[in-house]
């Protein structure tokens, strides 16, 4: 039976957990978005015929890290010719893009969405991905992506997701559709994990909804549940039992507390008090920590990780249109 298991929500709303970022943090992330911009993002628009009547696909292909090509979708509504704002999409953990007919809400509301695939991810059965992670890494980890590349922040996995997510919001500023002054960023997990991330990372976004976001506040994660895909970092360390001090050093390069702190959009977060998979304070020490002073949190007392469903998409809705209107 779910339970609110964590922090009481009064000591949630207070929670500000002291967890200094890794020397050289800034240069780390500006030397590594610099190397990606060595490689022309080269945006490719086809045309895909989907049946749908009332919006436009075109599948998307831009270069990510190391020159990888990343894909996405871009889905708009039909007759539609001046720059619209655009809602970059990232994806749950170990979900790709999907299928286009996956994703038609914004578009419904008179916006330009682009769902990017994460590499290396889309064979869980939830949503199909077709991005290969051509730059993985080799060494030990637990099954799944969490420690994959876990020696070293150059190797870590999500260094290439979170580089590829920030180039996928240069590609609003490559097609005369899209309005590259008007980018909010979005995603649910992971999603919401690389949402922080790239809020962090991009100055001038006009906004950032993290919904039950993963990837923050990690340690404490590790320390309080055991559910997947926290649980993989457990399972890692408990074979390299002389690893536990550099790996969460390492992980501190991708803490979303750290990417908060250096936000400048206004945020809607959710967090789910009975959510075993993204605890609910690990949600707040990225919320207390957002440096932009125009965030709030939606809190659903009686729900795990699927969070508010349909009723976080209204919320979204409700703040994607205020931010237009600002």
């Amino acid at each position: 039976m779910a339970v609110q298991f964590d922090l009481p929500l009064p000591e949630l709303r207070d929670f500000r957990p002291e967890l200094p970022a890794p020397a050289g943090f800034d240069e780390f992330w500006a030397g590594t978005l610099g190397a990606a911009r060595e490689h022309e993002l080269a945006p490719e628009f086809v045309p895909v015929d989907t049946g749908l009547a009332l919006v436009d696909v075109l599948d998307v292909r831009f270069t990510g890290f190391g020159g990888d090509r990343v894909a996405a979708w871009l889905v708009l509504p039909r007759g539609t010719e001046r720059p619209l704002p655009t809602v970059v999409e990232f994806i749950g953990y170990a979900g790709g893009r999907g299928l286009p007919h996956d994703h038609l809400l914004w578009a419904a509301a008179g916006y330009a969405h682009l769902v990017v695939d994460t590499r290396g991810q889309g064979s869980a059965g939830h949503s199909v991905g077709v991005t290969p992670d051509n730059a993985g890494a080799t060494g030990p980890h637990a099954p799944g992506f969490l420690t994959m590349g876990v020696e070293s922040p150059d190797s870590y996995f999500y260094r290439r997701v979170f580089t590829d997510a920030v180039r996928a919001t240069e590609v609003a500023g490559a097609h005369p559709r899209l309005d590259p002054d008007r980018v909010i960023v979005t995603g649910g997990s992971q999603g919401g994990g690389i949402t922080v991330a790239v809020a962090g990372l991009v100055p001038g976004l006009l906004g950032a909804m993290p919904d039950v976001p993963f990837l923050s506040c990690m340690r404490r994660a590790t320390e309080i549940t055991d559910s997947r895909p926290y649980v993989e970092i457990t399972h890692y360390l408990a074979g390299h039992r002389d690893a536990v001090e550099r790996t969460f050093e390492v992980l501190s390069y991708f803490d979303g507390v750290h990417f908060a702190a250096r936000a400048s959009a206004p945020a809607l977060f959710s967090v789910a008090l009975m959510d075993a998979v993204c605890p609910p304070s690990t949600v707040f020490a990225a919320y207390n920590r957002w440096a932009h002073p125009r965030t709030a949190i939606e809190v659903y007392p009686y729900n795990g990780h699927e969070g508010g469903g349909g009723f976080q998409r209204a919320a979204q809705l409700r703040f994607a249109a205020e931010l237009l209107t600002a």
